[in-house]
């Protein structure tokens, strides 16, 4: 191929890599990690993962033919040259953007994308399932999953590789394992690979780590047989893979192009069964601030290419999750009984905060929500004060030990639920729009929102001194609404709403973060002639029927609002008016939640004006409600409105 242009110019779909020299893909991964750093520092995103799979995302694409071969990424974050490679290059820097790329592998979007993805350890249940398909008659060729080491570690990984094991179907796991520095032992991989004979027999693939260890100097000898050892758990015999019923190839260097391919091409020819070939790689690869920063720019804001520098927001209100990482951390100092749990994500949840004052009193249990659930209602049961810090989204993971672990025991777990309602770049997969239904239709659960970040402080101390049960409190991603933050948290009174202002012809009852959209609207509505009451409810269960009643008894319209989906706060009300026989007192009801369908990435702005959350929504939902009532235009004296 001429290279009197770039070789990644010359890619328009990955068959086009198959053409290519191996000394020109090695060139074509240099280009393509150049490119991924330029796009993200235009829109943001999961930088250092991305950087850590460029070769193995070439490779991979070369001697594999995509898209009749399957290829899955789990959790899909890395997926940023995948993307490229596969007819997408033109459209990067729309990136999780409204109208724009999914920052993660999405079916819709190309054909070259078999399996959506953007929660972890998905990809090998997903990939076994082709492989059935496959062998069942479905036009479809080999299946590849490849996950990271920290995916590995969740249960279903595990449960994914036990039935492929069982099933000995033909199925290639690629485990990108980024967690740890072993360059000059698998580098000593490349001469065995090279000279592997196209007629050896594939277990000579199996012994290949072994013969190396066995060939190196004592520390570098034991420095390879550790890193084998920390990956697979077996000291002796076969690997825990092998146990499985996988056949194991590695440790080998996923940034050396020829050790790749080698690998991938061998193994290609030769399996018969489950496969599975252990890459060692670097997070944030080829770029020097992500390789120095602690977290390696797993996920970024837009940046300079030149120094790393991040945007930074120009909002002077502290973000959500700091407020509530050192709310806990002061609850902490002051009641040695309060511990905390993450799944993987102590920065991400604000727990690092506590972590650095009270290391012993946080317990991240990797990508093991289920796992972490049950921990903590076992820590509770033994007398300590459990916080189970999770964002939306990946809580619903560890459903069935919430309801089963926690709730039908009437434990008092407290669950910190970030990310609540839309989340911008990150789109549907992120989204907090359960929690608010599926934790209010379990009995005995306390279920708050905060409706500002001052009610956050309230909230965490209120969780604190609660023993009777599970509660939980949930809170938006971003900065705060600017209010004044308490320094000692205050405990609520459950099931206590509170009422910020008070008018005549319309409630506007919140629900969590939307209560400063709902303060401004009535600021908007009182210009217009109607007179507004705001109140913020805090509690979803158990109601505050009183405040309730208050509300329907002496205003015309009431309107809830809520970051959730249907079937969340607003239903509860409306199930508390029926059975209490008030839906007949000429009130006029309205529910204002997320829409019954997913929402793509955007800004959360656009998001929620794609929602009809907006406070021209609220204000519009308020006109209709009053206008679908002659009566109601009378008793407000709006007659011509």
């Amino acid at each position: 191929m001429q290279h009197d242009t770039p070789l990644l110019d010359q890619v328009k779909i990955p068959q086009d890599l198959r053409r290519m020299s191996d000394l020109d893909l090695a060139r074509l991964a240099d280009e393509l990690r150049a490119e991924v750093i330029s796009v993200v520092s235009e829109t943001g995103g999961h930088l250092g993962s991305s950087l850590g799979v460029v070769e193995l995302s070439v490779a991979i694409h070369a001697v594999f033919n995509t898209p009749v071969d399957k290829l899955i990424w789990d959790v899909g974050h890395q997926c940023y040259p995948h993307k490229i490679l596969t007819g997408r290059r033109a459209r990067m820097r729309s990136l999780r953007q409204g109208g724009g790329l999914s920052g993660f592998t999405k079916r819709s979007e190309s054909e070259y994308d078999p399996f959506g993805a953007a929660h972890s350890s998905t990809s090998i249940s997903a990939a076994l399932g082709f492989t059935v398909g496959r062998d069942m008659g479905q036009s479809t060729g080999d299946a590849i999953a490849v996950i990271g080491d920290g995916a590995i570690t969740a249960g279903m990984a595990y449960e994914a590789m036990n039935a492929a094991g069982h099933l000995g179907k033909r199925l290639f796991v690629i485990l990108n394992d980024n967690d740890m520095s072993i360059a000059p032992p698998v580098g000593a991989l490349n001469k065995y690979l090279n000279g592997l004979s196209a007629h050896a027999p594939f277990a000579a693939l199996r012994s290949l780590a072994e013969g190396v260890e066995a060939s190196l100097p004592g520390p570098l000898r034991d420095g390879a047989r550790r890193a084998r050892q920390l990956v697979t758990g077996m000291p002796g015999g076969g690997t825990l893979f092998e146990e499985l019923g996988f056949s194991y190839i590695g440790p080998i260097d996923g940034h050396n192009m020829a050790e790749l391919l080698a690998t991938l091409r061998a193994a290609r020819t030769r399996a018969t069964g489950p496969v599975l070939i252990h890459a060692i790689t670097v997070k944030g690869k080829g770029y020097a601030p992500a390789e120095n920063s602690a977290d390696k720019y797993h996920g970024v804001a837009k940046f300079d290419v030149v120094s790393g520098a991040q945007a930074k927001s120009k909002s002077n209100a502290p973000a959500y999750t700091s407020v509530f990482g050192h709310a806990l951390t002061d609850e902490a100092a002051r009641d040695g009984k309060i511990v905390a749990v993450t799944a993987a994500m102590p920065s991400g949840t604000g727990l690092d905060v506590m972590a650095a004052r009270f290391p012993q009193r946080v317990f991240d249990v990797g990508i093991a929500e289920q796992h972490g659930v049950t921990f903590a209602a076992g820590m509770a049961a033994v007398g300590l004060k459990p916080f189970v810090a999770i964002y939306s989204t990946f809580l619903q993971r560890g459903y069935d030990q919430i309801v089963h672990d926690v709730a039908l025991q009437g434990l008092p777990v407290r669950f910190a639920i970030d990310r609540a309602g839309l989340v911008g770049a990150d789109g549907a997969t992120h989204a907090g729009a359960f929690d608010i239904g599926y934790l209010s239709n379990l009995p005995g659960f306390v279920v708050m929102a905060a409706g500002d970040e001052a009610e956050l402080v309230h909230m965490v101390a209120t969780a604190a001194a609660y023993d009777e049960g599970p509660i939980s409190f949930r809170y938006p991603r971003g900065e705060g609404a600017g209010v004044e933050i308490p320094s000692i948290g205050q405990v609520l009174e459950i099931g206590k709403g509170r009422v910020l202002r008070e008018g005549t012809h319309v409630a506007l009852l919140s629900f969590g973060a939307h209560l400063n959209e709902c303060l401004a609207v009535a600021e908007e509505l009182e210009t217009q002639g109607i007179s507004v009451t705001v109140a913020d409810a805090r509690f979803a269960k158990p109601l505050d029927t009183a405040l309730i009643d208050q509300l329907v008894r002496h205003h015309g319209v009431v309107v809830t609002i809520e970051q959730g989906s249907q079937g969340g706060f607003g239903a509860h009300v409306l199930h508390y008016l029926a059975n209490s026989g008030q839906l007949d007192r000429g009130v006029s009801l309205r529910t204002m939640t997320l829409p019954d369908r997913f929402i793509d990435q955007a800004s959360p702005d656009a998001m929620y004006r794609d929602a009809g959350l907006t406070r021209a929504d609220i204000a519009q939902t308020v006109w209709n409600a009053i206008r679908s009532d002659a009566g109601q235009m009378v008793r407000f004296n709006l007659r011509g409105a």
